[in-house]
């Protein structure tokens, strides 16, 4: 009885049963401390640039005027509310509002009292400003805090290399599994199509369709999404090629069970494998592609806070080292932590490792 309780508590991960295998595959993951380590701080990290709005604002968190709360942040007030003269939305860096208010009560500032877009007008030095206790990191030549363009900019890469990574991942897996389990003509002729449109000249595509529309956050991911899907097609169609005469995979046929059943439930666990392990490859190449659109001038609109608008502004002001070396230790500390979380997701599901 005891063994078999102790059994039990074996396969109980953060409270929840998983099975041995999926056990042995999570102790193979932090056995990597490298990528185990580089996992908590990328999800501290993002979950920081997640509520960016609370950290990182040119408006107050929360206002206590004649006792009443008044939160800016999710609803915009006149100035008229604060004893102003106009009824236009209250600017929370004018000293007349901030008088107004603190003489009937206080304000709750964000630890970073700029956001992407705040354009700082009483600079002491002709804008880009060095690194000073009002802005840690300087500002761009814009006048714009280049810490607040930072925290939002990494927010936007990596939900933008996230949501392209998913979307992708689903296509190319879909393709891979039909060209893999039906094989004859079906796959030759995707197999075909994937080499044309592999060849495709993708980078010089993008400019050229981002200078016809206007680029924005949806359709820079669909652009980007024609020609991103490709990247794990090759690693399903060979698992579904492996695994599709396969005994158990015959008496399902024998059975009368449906292709679709097959593909979802016998194989595609199996191809999982191959694909969580490139997954963070495939996160940080999208990163990398956006980054570099941005830094061409042909990815996200003028304006929004982006990791490649600032190396590109780095490049355009030399006299203001900081502002590239900012971006260039923001990406590589950003893709560093994906390679490493890449390798111990690796070392996770690789099976010699598995068994031994």
């Amino acid at each position: 009885m005891e063994s078999q309780l102790a059994r039990r508590e074996e396969h109980k991960v953060f409270g929840l049963t998983v099975s041995p295998l999926n056990q042995r595959r999570w102790q193979n993951f932090c056995a990597n401390k490298r990528g185990y380590w580089s996992l908590w701080i990328f999800l501290v990290v993002f979950v920081f640039t997640l509520f960016a709005e609370f950290f990182a604002n040119d408006k107050p968190i929360l206002i206590k005027y004649q006792s009443e709360y008044f939160s800016p942040i999710f609803k915009t007030y006149p100035e008229t509310v604060f004893g102003g003269e106009f009824d236009l939305e209250a600017d929370y860096r004018d000293p007349y509002i901030v008088d107004l208010i603190e003489s009937k009560g206080w304000i709750v500032w964000p630890l970073i009292p700029y956001s992407s877009s705040s354009i700082d007008y009483e600079l002491d030095v002709p804008a880009p400003s060095p690194p000073s206790k009002r802005h840690l990191l300087g500002t761009d030549d814009q006048a714009r805090d280049v810490l607040a363009r930072v925290v939002y900019g990494f927010r936007i890469s990596v939900l933008f290399g996230l949501v392209l990574t998913i979307f992708s991942s689903i296509i190319g897996i879909a393709a891979g599994a039909v060209q893999g389990y039906f094989g004859g003509l079906t796959d030759l002729l995707m197999q075909r199509f994937i080499e044309i449109w592999e060849g495709l000249p993708v980078l010089y595509l993008l400019i050229i369709m981002a200078a016809v529309i206007q680029p924005n956050f949806f359709s820079l991911l669909a652009l980007m999404l024609l020609f991103s899907w490709t990247g794990l097609v090759a690693v399903v169609r060979a698992e579904f090629l492996r695994a599709r005469n396969f005994e158990y995979i015959r008496a399902a046929r024998a059975l009368g069970v449906s292709d679709t059943t097959i593909m979802v439930r016998h194989i595609l666990p199996n191809a999982m494998v191959a694909t969580l392990t490139f997954m963070p490859f495939i996160l940080s190449g999208s990163i990398t592609t956006l980054t570099s659109l941005d830094f061409l001038g042909f990815g996200l609109p003028a304006g929004s806070p982006s990791l490649g608008e600032l190396l590109n502004q780095g490049k355009n002001n030399l006299q203001a080292p900081w502002l590239g070396i900012t971006g260039f230790l923001v990406i590589g500390f950003m893709l560093s932590l994906l390679v490493f979380i890449g390798e111990a997701v690796r070392d996770a599901f690789d099976p010699r490792k598995l068994f031994k």
